[in-house]
């Protein structure tokens, strides 16, 4: 089980006052304002893929890591805005992450990731290059069972409202589709922001 107190201050004041605020909110739903969720994994609610499109692919924390130490994109699944070829099978994907792993040591992002593998998937299997296709099966058996689709697992971490960042080109299908299923719309638990970056 992971350590609750892992990120706690090591003054013992401030570690009781911080283990008494998140006794307070641990079991709160979560409102989540900003979220990087893209509507239509929730919309469809179909399986994930497979480990690489759930957590290397989207996740640019992840890939700008390694394209700082020239890993392109496109080695990483990640598609190309001209269009170029890119990785497409996932245990490779997987296996070029695992070898750069010991990239991640004392980041959030390695914290965030051995802490998932574990607490949300129950895989206890240490991820290191040698053991990435046994950590890939492991959660790949995972994402094919139901309590491991996107709104089995939204319901599973206590969400109770998701904003997702939409652009202003967005035509918002997924929203409709939500909001078709009682999950979105005004009041609902999926909803649309405005996001005018592009």
């Amino acid at each position: 089980m992971p350590d609750d107190d892992l990120l706690f201050p090591s003054d013992p004041t401030q570690r009781s006052i911080a283990r008494e605020l998140f006794a307070a909110a641990k079991d709160q739903p979560l409102i989540c304002p900003h979220g990087h969720v893209d509507p239509s994994i929730l919309a469809g609610d179909t399986p994930f893929p497979d480990p690489a499109r759930l957590f290397i692919v989207p996740d640019h924390y992840l890939t700008r890591m390694l394209l700082s130490h020239g890993i392109p994109p496109a080695r990483l699944g990640v598609q190309s805005t001209d269009g170029s070829p890119v990785e497409t099978d996932g245990r490779t994907i997987w296996r070029t992450f695992a070898e750069h792993w010991h990239l991640f040591r004392g980041t959030p992002s390695r914290l965030w990731l051995e802490r998932t593998f574990s607490a949300a998937f129950g895989v206890d299997i240490p991820f290191r290059p040698d053991t990435a296709d046994e950590v890939y099966d492991a959660l790949a058996a995972r994402l094919a069972e139901p309590q491991f689709r996107p709104r089995a697992l939204f319901n599973r971490f206590g969400i109770e409202v998701l904003a997702t960042p939409e652009s202003p080109l967005d035509d918002l299908a997924a929203h409709q589709a939500l909001a078709a299923d009682g999950w979105g719309g005004p009041g609902g638990r999926v909803i649309t922001t405005f996001r005018p970056d592009d």
